[in-house]
Order: C-alpha cells, then structure tokens, then sequence
C-alpha cells in the first residue's frame, strides 16, 4: 500500500518522505512546487536509495486527486501542502483560506469518495494562540492570533467533525512547535522563497553574507531577556514524528492531536549564540518592532506524545545549529533556485 504525501517536496515533508522510505513505505509524493523545489525529492532518493512516486498538482485540483485515489492504492495521507506564513498571512488571508482550509476540504472529500479514511495532519501550535501558561498541553483551549493559525484551527475542526461523523475516519492532527535543523548529511533542509519568514534560515542566511543582519521582532516581551520563546525541535525529529502518528492509527479510529516539541523553549538571543557557537560566525542583529500575531511564549509538554505515540526528540540545540550550518553552508543557494 502506498502513502500519499501532500507537499512532499518541501522542507518537513522531504525529511518525512526520507524517514518513509527508509522504514519500507511506497511514498506518492504530490506538490505544486509553490515553496519547494524538485531537487529535493531527487536528493530524498538519493539518500535512501529508493525510488518514490512524484506527481505535480494542486490540492484544489479535485479530478487529479481522483485519478490519484484511482490509480494508486493508497492506503493513508500525510497532509503537509498548505502555505505557512504567520505575517504573511495578516497581509493575505483569502490566500490562506483558499490554500489551506479549501485545499485540504478538497483534498478530504477526494479521500472520503475513495474510501481511504488514514490522515496524518500538519497542524501548528499556533492552534494554542497565546496560552495563559506554558507547557502547554493537547488540553489546552484552542484559539488564534493570526489567519495562519485560524486555517489550521479550522481544518482541526473538520478532522474531529469528520471523525465523529464516520467510525472509519483514523486521524492524527501533529501540532508542531518550531522546526529547524536539516539532514546530518547536509544534502536536504530548508530553502524558503524570498525573505525567510523563519529565525533561523535567517540566521543561515546572514551567517553566508547573503543578508546583512538579522531584525529582531521585539524586545519587549515578559521573557527573561525580552525577545520572544519557543520550542524549537529538529526536523528529523519531527519527521520521525510521522511515522509514529501513521503506525498509531492503524489500530486507533478517531481524531487525537498531539503536541510535537521538546518541552525546552529557548529566546532568540538563545538561538542566536547557539548558532555563533556552532558554527563560529558572527550573527549581527538590530532590534525592531514586534510583528502582528506574535506572541511571547510558546513550548510544549511532550509527555502524551511519549505515551500515546512512543515518540521523544532525540538531538539537542547544538545538533539543531550544526546540521543548519551545514546545510547552508554546502548549499549556499539552496537546491539552486
């Protein structure tokens, strides 16, 4: 049987695809390529000596995804396709809506018509919006500060209406915190479009002199040293994280989220002086004005992923910066777009 993996090219689905491969999975990879790149999944195969299905589509594109259900016999969908801007997406939430709410609304309906009812979902931790304490916990109440966060909190929604509305509906939402990090062997990491809207591809990116100095969002915020707090996990880790959600729901009808972090939260000066640490460049920075929808701080407590799931991260802050260093640092312009 086969897994389908929406936005399997791009920077968390080519490290899931990588880790799907490596257990013995048959991998169909669909991606319109709108934040990735091709090269990706050629260095996926490369790595684990398999070979996967691409095919370049669309979400919204509902006749493709039937001639998918049709022609391949998938058995579960790992839904990573949508866009995942937070400040983007306060200047274009139609956009948002569209992609992620609309997209994976198509993307549910192609899966019910073709009876396959396995779904692990890329959800966020923005679900949380700005929690009264920290660690959070999957029981936490859920709301939003920003379009970002509302379209994965609205496809959360249909995942526990669908479910409750169909026994046969198995689903796992993944609510992850803050991924970073790249492959150890640095041949596979993140290459966002434009201006990274992530801390540390742009740490990475001043670090090889492609941007002057990194801009600080606030210093103002009630943290030990004013700049804003999360959890930061390394993308293998989270990868890995997948193949656990997908094993569990073999055996577990229903929809059940799980927080994926570390349960450390560290500041951006933290992350900052890691990265200096880890790769011996000097990180310029400048102070500026907090963005809209950001919050203070953010981390999680793991402990039900733990136990539900049998899973845990594996590789600390150091190993994070290091294996971002050295992604960027062979692979100064990324896959070469």
């Amino acid at each position: 049987m086969t897994v389908l993996v929406t936005g399997g090219a791009g920077y968390i689905g080519s490290h899931t695809c990588l880790e799907l491969l490596n257990d013995g999975q048959d991998v169909l990879v669909l991606d319109n390529y709108s934040n990735s790149s091709a090269e990706s999944l050629t260095r996926v195969k490369a790595l684990s000596g398999k070979s996967l299905t691409f095919v370049r589509g669309d979400i919204r594109d509902r006749a493709l995804l039937d001639t998918l259900f049709q022609q391949y016999r998938i058995d579960s969908v790992v839904h990573f396709a949508g866009l995942k801007a937070v400040g983007e997406s306060t200047e274009q939430p139609l956009a948002y809506f569209d992609n992620n709410v609309a997209g994976s609304l198509t993307l549910l309906q192609a899966m019910q018509e073709a009876k396959v009812f396995r779904f692990v979902f890329s959800s966020s931790a923005t679900v949380y919006g700005d929690p009264a304490t920290v660690p959070i916990l999957e029981s936490f109440p859920l709301s939003v500060t920003n379009p970002y966060g509302r379209t994965k909190l609205m496809v959360e929604d249909m995942c526990r209406d669908l479910a409750a509305s169909d026994a046969r509906w198995q689903i796992a939402l993944l609510r992850y915190f803050n991924p970073v990090g790249a492959h150890p062997s640095g041949t596979i990491g993140e290459q966002p479009n434009g201006i990274p809207n992530n801390l540390v591809p742009y740490i990475t990116q001043v670090a090889i002199g492609q941007r002057a100095f990194l801009s600080v969002f606030g210093d103002d915020y009630d943290t030990a040293d004013g700049t804003g707090v999360r959890d930061y996990l390394h993308v293998v880790d989270l990868a890995q994280g997948h193949l656990k959600a997908l094993s569990k729901i073999q055996t577990q009808p229903g929809c059940v989220a799980y927080s994926l972090g570390t349960g450390q939260g560290y500041s951006v000066l933290d992350m900052i002086t890691a990265f200096e640490k880890a790769s011996g460049q000097k990180i310029p920075y400048q102070v500026a004005p907090r963005r809209p929808g950001d919050i203070a701080c953010c981390y999680a407590d793991p402990s039900f992923a733990a136990q539900e799931l049998g899973w845990r991260t594996t590789k600390g802050l150091d190993e994070m910066m290091a294996d971002s260093w050295r992604w960027q640092s062979q692979n100064p312009n990324g896959y070469g777009k």
